[in-house]
């Protein structure tokens, strides 16, 4: 055949081909002997895939397609017909082509050929995105940190991934083909080989005490699940995922020992406690025996902390807990009651040997305590409870207890005491409360209330004031009168304050996130709060950490807040320059009212409510509240009245052109779903 011949009859071809498939990229090309390509023909699909660029461009790009093609059929006999795929670049972007290749060789050694290709973008997509499945799907089998087998219906070993080799030193090759029960103990392989079964049936299952064999020897028992892979709804092979039982012994055990025990002096715990109380308390129930509960206070412990920081303290404590251990008989029960408290429980001890211990206990404290080569001397003090005398639950001897300390306590310390019920009228339970309340922000016992402020000419409401309430599991609901003088006298005030501004940030933060309306929130600052040195830097984190609208927080100090003068208009002016209101609460109630009214850039003066009550038929309180209100306008001051109770009140404030009022009249300090409900969604 010659070669205008060849060349007319692949034309011909090629038009009928493009006649039947209009939708593929059809090209002719002829290959000479020096291997030069030149385009015969291409249909109008292939030229525009180069931009219908020259014939040459073409001739190049299937030249180089025809490479690849004639490497990839080079070992097939029939190569005049072929079809292929070929994965090209295209702008960037990889794209699968689907190839039908014929060729035929002239007499003059020319060689033509005719490629038609199509796009299979959905093909290449589908099989990239399986290929991705399929390497995700290997990751959780390699990656397991359990050891996991792939065997076939034959119950051969198919794959084992690394953690095999881990668990029992078997290579990947010594298990190829293996029958996975010739590496289980041969006690279980009956018992295991009914289970695989099952689970080749289709059924998961997970089954503990299968022995399997490490390569040295060592017989290793197991849990193992069993998973059937399902391939068209047929069980085609199941893994086999197994756990070492004796690691996973020795790690329940360690959470059972923490669960118990106190993780820094490795003493029992508050739930050791609880559980050894149901059975010590039922044994000497039936054989009339006591109990008596030793509570040990470190005193002044605080002052080690501070000296030694929280590590040089733990150190303490630790030997502290070694010098108890040894003091307490074997019958005795020793506790860590949390910080730097512990409880000794004695069964059937009379109270003169319980007074012996207790007097032991307080003689080993005189013995000094080491920490890196230098002598520290520290006291206890001792409440005691008995069993069933002073309570018959557990919560009842501990709180007694504590009170039985906390008189020791406020009595000179470094002594014992029984507790005695004239402790309940003599004692106050400041002490016990304190106690309490160092624990009541991680307890959940602490939530902020608000008090709405109503404009009294609109009755609108756009601010609220931010009040603490404390429910404690003992004492139940805590007055704020009585609770907020022991944290100010305690130093927790300053833990306490600040958790409350957080909570307030927070709230505010929510409510602007919801495009709820905007309102301002005034909180009470205690006057040891409000003279902290970084009071003003902490609160401006907080606003810029929320990012929340500066002047939607309100600050209310007291007048004895307002006494130092020079450290205190620093701090205010610091606080104008972040945003916020500046309001003066009970006001009226100190002493120096008039001198730094003008001094301080006060924006809002809080009437008391000493002065509100009997308004209207006190005439003094009424022309008090009244000077108060003309007083704080001349000065540009906005005026909100505590304790309103009475429409009455909240009338004669008006017609003095008092601002805004709170009181029972209007609401008490509700929980905040109650104020979103009512006044702000």
């Amino acid at each position: 055949m010659g070669k205008v011949e060849l060349e007319n009859n692949m034309k011909k071809l090629a038009e009928a081909y493009i006649h039947e498939h209009p939708f593929n990229m059809s090209i002719l090309l002829q290959k000479n002997a020096q291997e030069d390509f030149k385009v015969l023909y291409a249909n109008t699909l292939a030229l525009q895939y180069f931009n219908e660029h020259q014939n040459q461009r073409a001739a190049d790009f299937f030249g180089e397609v025809w490479t690849v093609i004639e490497h990839s059929i080079s070992h097939l006999h029939r190569k005049n017909n072929h079809a292929t795929e070929i994965v090209l670049d295209k702008n960037g972007m990889n794209i699968l082509f689907e190839i039908s290749v014929q060729q035929r060789s002239g007499e003059d050694g020319n060689l033509a050929i005719f490629i038609q290709m199509r796009e299979r973008m959905d093909l290449l997509a589908e099989r990239e995105k399986g290929k991705a499945f399929q390497q995700k799907y290997m990751s959780v089998i390699d990656h397991n940190l359990d050891p996991i087998f792939l065997v076939n219906r034959k119950l051969e070993i198919l794959y084992a991934n690394r953690e095999v080799q881990n668990a029992f030193d078997y290579q990947l090759e010594e298990l190829a083909e293996r029958n996975v029960l010739d590496i289980v103990d041969e006690g279980d392989v009956d018992f295991f080989n009914s289970y695989l079964h099952r689970a080749l049936a289709g059924e998961s299952i997970e089954v503990e005490g299968i022995s399997f064999l490490h390569k040295r020897g060592m017989v290793v028992p197991t849990t193992v699940k069993a998973i059937p892979i399902k391939v068209n709804d047929e069980v085609l092979e199941v893994h086999l995922l197994l756990r070492d039982m004796t690691v996973h012994d020795e790690h329940t055990a360690k959470l059972l020992y923490l669960s118990y025990h106190d993780q820094l002096t490795g003493l029992w715990n508050r739930r050791a406690m609880k559980e050894h109380f149901a059975e010590d308390s039922g044994y000497a129930l039936k054989s009339d025996e006591r109990i008596s509960y030793i509570h040990l206070g470190l005193d002044r412990f605080k002052l080690i902390n501070e000296s030694l920081g929280h590590s040089g303290a733990d150190e303490i404590l630790k030997k502290i807990a070694e010098r108890l251990k040894m003091s307490c008989p074997v019958s005795a029960k020793l506790y860590r009651n949390g910080g730097d408290e512990f409880v000794v429980a004695l069964r059937n001890h009379s109270v003169s040997k319980t007074e012996k211990f207790a007097q032991k206990l307080l003689d080993d404290f005189r013995k000094p305590f080491y920490y890196q080569h230098q002598e520290y001397f520290i006291s206890a003090s001792i409440g005691i409870s008995v069993y069933p005398e002073d309570g018959k639950t557990l919560e009842s001897l501990i709180r007694k207890s504590e009170q039985a300390l906390a008189f020791v306590k406020d009595r000179g310390r470094s002594h014992y005491r029984f507790y005695q019920k004239e402790m309940n009228t003599t004692f106050p339970d400041e002490a016990l409360m304190e106690s309490h309340l160092r624990r009541a922000v991680e307890l959940n016992e602490l939530t902020v209330h608000y008090q709405p402020q109503v404009d009294l000419k609109t009755g609108q409401i756009s601010s609220f004031e931010a009040l603490l309430r404390w429910n404690n599991r003992k004492f139940g609901f805590v007055s704020p009168a009585q609770f907020i003088p022991i944290a100010e006298d305690s130093g927790l005030i300053h833990g306490i304050g600040d958790w409350v501004l957080e909570q307030v940030c927070i709230q505010l933060k929510e409510w602007q996130e919801k495009q709820f309306k905007p309102v301002r929130i005034a909180v009470n600052i205690s006057p040891k709060q409000f003279q902290m040195e970084s009071f003003s830097y902490n609160l401006r984190s907080k606003i810029a950490h929320h990012g929340i609208a500066p002047s939607s927080l309100e600050l209310e100090i007291t007048e004895s807040a307002l006494t130092n003068m020079n450290e205190t208009l620093k701090t205010i002016n610091e606080l104008k320059k972040i945003g916020v209101y500046i309001s003066v609460d009970d006001f009226g109630t100190g002493y120096s009212s008039l001198s730094y009214l003008k001094q301080y850039p006060i924006d809002i003066i809080k009437i008391d409510r000493s002065f509100i009550k009997d308004i209207e038929v006190d005439e003094k309180n009424e022309a008090i509240a009244k000077t108060i209100i003309n007083l704080a306008h001349n000065l540009g001051m906005t005026v909100v009245a505590e304790g309103v109770e009475k429409d009455l009140q909240a009338q004669i404030l008006l017609e003095a052109n008092c601002q805004k009022a709170q009181g029972f009249l209007y609401s008490k300090a509700v929980p905040v779903d109650e104020i979103v409900e009512k006044y702000i969604e």
